[in-house]
């Protein structure tokens, strides 16, 4: 179609401010400028798009604003922070089939007219189709899969991966034949249900541990998905922040991947956790010695200790410690405690989670830090305290070569002079294997949930 001068200057402008949103998000201290500076780019988009005249029925399109944002605001208010990996799960879905859904009103234009549609126009609505489909069904899977409406185990099957293949090599036939015969509507609808089996397929033998990497693998998907609705619709913006996604999600996928020091196609293929391991004991073979701690054990041994490292993980989350856990933290810093958190890249169930659960706590940033950067010291911690991290602490994975965790970065937990776990029972995390850190001579294991274990070292703790 036929932009004017200024919409694209607007445009322009627009994806410079996503640009720079997004370079800005890169710390958390310009993190939330950066989301405004984002968020104002795609509202000039919005606005610019809205006064085009290609525009015909104004009414629907604020009616879909109105209903949209009413739906989104009252989510973004409403959810705890500890559903926020299914609903980011659930906005790329969303995206995936809004971009579906432009490609399908574009196809039936265009093959409602008795010419015009041409192979350009058949390849990106394809493509688009393809692309949207895999991310709205992928997506559903993975909300319910954090949601625990479906299994979050690896659901496989046999020779899963062939009958993908098949899958994918019959969607490839059907996107040839629709940019070779454009307009066949039959095929056009059997390729939007086999693309979404596909996307179901992809992600269901996928395993809980995995999500940070599934969500942000899925949000790279939308990107692209809009990127694609773009060429069909010819608009410029939607182009440019639908690769600038597409591009920061398999970025930071990448940066995920490089965290459990497995491939992407290991994560998609693998089915990671789908047996229950045992990793390896403390003392003999075969003999396993848990050391049952009680509220008055832990919070003794962390009255007099001089450094205190806490280690968040699902177990924090699911239980919503982060208040409690940031008050247990200041009263230790009272008595003249050190104490610094360790965040494990791959901790929780999307990218940066435990982070955004701290934060909301009001843990200072400065308190927490990296795998790389808190490692060494460990080694001269006189506490670490594990709140619900399984497979990030698993010592298996450093010397254990049939262990599925081997050769992942883990925390060191198991180098601290004594070691806490916080966790409910001995099972295993979702990567399905047994940790040997639970049964080792310095480690005190209090049976509890997270939130109602630090609630009970609260209590004892200020009557020291």
């Amino acid at each position: 179609m036929d932009i004017p001068v200024y919409s694209l200057v607007a445009y322009l402008v627009a994806a410079v401010l996503f640009i720079i949103g997004l370079m800005r998000m890169s710390t958390p201290k310009t993190a939330r400028g950066g989301n405004v500076l984002a968020a104002t780019g795609m509202l000039i988009a919005i606005v610019i798009t809205l006064l085009l005249k290609e525009v015909l029925n104004y009414t629907m399109i604020l009616v879909g604003i109105a209903i949209g944002g009413i739906i989104g605001g009252v989510a973004a208010r409403t959810v705890k922070m500890t559903a926020m990996p299914q609903m980011v799960g659930i906005y790329n879905g969303f995206g995936g089939g809004g971009s579906l859904l432009i490609a399908a009103a574009e196809f039936f234009r265009y093959a409602n007219l008795t010419e015009g549609f041409t192979v350009q126009n058949s390849i990106t609505i394809v493509i688009t189709i393809l692309i949207g489909c895999v991310t709205f069904s992928g997506s559903m899977i993975a909300f319910g899969k954090l949601q625990g409406l479906v299994k979050s185990r690896p659901v496989t099957y046999p020779m899963q991966n062939i009958w993908n293949l098949v899958i994918f090599i019959a969607i490839l036939a059907m996107m040839i034949y629709l940019i070779v015969s454009p307009g066949n509507v039959p095929v056009f609808i059997a390729l939007i249900a086999v693309s979404l089996v596909l996307g179901v397929l992809l992600v269901i033998p996928i395993g809980g541990a995995d999500m940070p990497v599934v969500i942000s693998l899925l949000n790279s998907y939308s990107g692209l998905a809009g990127c694609a609705a773009g060429f069909v619709l010819g608009n410029m913006f939607l182009i440019i922040s639908g690769a600038l996604v597409g591009a920061a999600g398999f970025i930071l996928t990448r940066i995920m991947c490089k965290a459990m020091n497995r491939s992407l196609g290991n994560v998609m293929f693998g089915a990671f956790g789908a047996v229950v391991q045992t990793t390896g004991t403390a003392g003999e073979e075969g003999e396993k010695v848990v050391r049952e701690a009680t509220p008055e054990d832990v919070t003794t041994l962390l009255g007099y200790a001089k450094s205190v490292i806490f280690v968040p993980g699902y177990g924090m989350a699911t239980s919503q410690a982060q208040h409690h856990v940031a008050e247990l933290a200041t009263l230790l810093e009272q008595r003249g405690t050190d104490v610094k958190y360790a965040i494990h890249p791959v901790a929780g169930r999307m990218p940066g989670h435990m982070n955004v659960l701290l934060a909301e706590a009001n843990v200072p940033y400065d308190k927490l830090y990296d795998l790389d950067d808190i490692n060494a010291d460990f080694e001269r911690t006189d506490v670490a305290v594990v709140i619900g991290a399984n497979d990030v602490t698993n010592p298996s994975a450093r010397n254990m070569t049939d262990s599925p965790l081997y050769g992942m970065p883990i925390l060191n937990v198991d180098k601290a002079k004594s070691v806490v776990v916080i966790k409910r029972s001995l099972s295993p995390g979702f990567a399905g294997v047994d940790n040997p850190l639970f049964y080792m001579e310095k480690t005190m294991m209090f049976f509890r949930d997270g939130k109602q274990a630090i609630i009970e070292i609260l209590d004892e703790i200020k009557n020291l």
